[in-house]
């Protein structure tokens, strides 16, 4: 079950009012990059592509911003509205290489939680779509790949698996292409021009 994209863009309204910041604008951006993407490949659905990149980081609603926190902020609120596809986005829109991603042991007990939802389910056509659109939208528009890639590093630092993450991000992009038969960037309004514009990466605040 999901909302329309009316009710969609009504909570992501809600939430910029509860936790100000550039995220809902970005959020924005993935819902319309899904939709663009989704209208070119056979089968998918583009408003249903469009809701999930809405409302994929609507855990940060509650003013944390740390990962795994928005991570299961954004499931349990999802989940407590019926809206199981949001809810599952919310999980698995950071994670690109899904189960691969394990390969430690969880920090805390929401990673434990994503843990165990992340290998308990495969990942299928709209997680990959959000977790790419994840990385071509920015609060000011859209962007390659590489740009978005470099900023979020900029901002969290350089993991132990940031090159097989970066890997795995192309890969899903690739495959789209395929799909698609044609660039990514062909439906990303004015990608050119947001990709040329440097302004400084965004930090957040710090949870307490």
């Amino acid at each position: 079950m999901l909302p329309n994209v009316t009710t969609a863009l009504a909570e992501l309204e809600l939430a910029g009012q509860l936790n100000p910041g550039p995220w809902t604008k970005h959020s924005e951006n993935v819902g319309l990059a899904a939709r663009n993407i989704a209208e070119r490949v056979p089968g998918m659905d583009p408003e249903r592509a469009h809701v999930l990149g809405l409302l994929h980081d609507i855990g940060r609603r509650v003013g944390v911003v740390n990962i795994p926190r928005h991570i299961v902020a954004g499931y349990r609120y999802a989940t407590e509205r019926g809206w199981d596809e949001a809810a599952r986005v919310c999980m698995t829109h950071s994670y690109p290489l899904m189960a691969g991603e394990w390969g430690r042991e969880p920090e805390c007990p929401d990673e434990s939680l994503i843990k165990d939802y992340i290998l308990s389910c495969e990942a299928d056509s709209y997680d990959r779509l959000i977790q790419l659109c994840d990385g071509l939208a920015v609060d000011y528009g859209f962007c390659i790949l590489e740009k978005r890639l470099v900023d979020v590093v900029r901002r969290y630092g350089i993991g132990d698996n940031t090159l097989d993450r970066w890997n795995a991000f192309f890969a899903i992009k690739e495959g789209f292409e395929e799909r698609m038969g044609c660039s990514v960037y062909d439906v990303l309004p004015d990608v050119g021009r947001t990709t040329l514009l440097c302004p400084p990466p965004w930090k957040p605040k710090k949870a307490e």
